[in-house]
């Protein structure tokens, strides 16, 4: 019985330590609020890295069947919080600058970005957004 009570504990210390390391990973440099809205009208809350380059600001999605990048296209704006400041934004997509974003993503958010990579997949195929502020 006890070498089940030590898988059992050793599971959950395993669990606890990925959870842990993704999310030191995830939260440790800056990270934004996108401000949606579902198709039920219900406000959805999403944090997310972005980095900044020619002028215009980035956020990434992993795909086309991430949540928040459906969310914005199917509403057309959405807002965001950075440094205490939410404003309103429209996106466009910039599949042409994945491998530039991907590289800025890398030197900002460092190891987390190569943590995070590494659960979720290749950053190949992600989708860089470029914002546009409309306020």
């Amino acid at each position: 019985m006890k070498y089940i009570y030590w898988a059992v504990g050793i599971v959950i210390l395993l669990l606890v330590g990925v959870f842990g390391l993704q999310m030191a990973a995830s939260e440790r440099v800056e990270v934004v609020e996108l401000h949606t809205v579902d198709t039920q009208g219900e406000p959805q809350t999403t944090r997310l890295w972005i980095v900044d380059d020619s002028g215009f600001a980035y956020l990434r999605a992993s795909g086309e069947d991430s949540g928040w990048f459906q969310r914005i296209q199917a509403n057309g704006t959405f807002e965001l919080t950075r440094n205490g400041e939410r404003r309103r934004y429209g996106a466009v997509l910039r599949r042409d600058k994945n491998e530039r974003i991907n590289q800025l993503m890398q030197q900002k958010y460092t190891w987390g970005n190569t943590v995070i990579g590494l659960m979720v997949g290749s950053r190949e195929d992600s989708i860089p957004v470029e914002l546009h502020p409309l306020d």
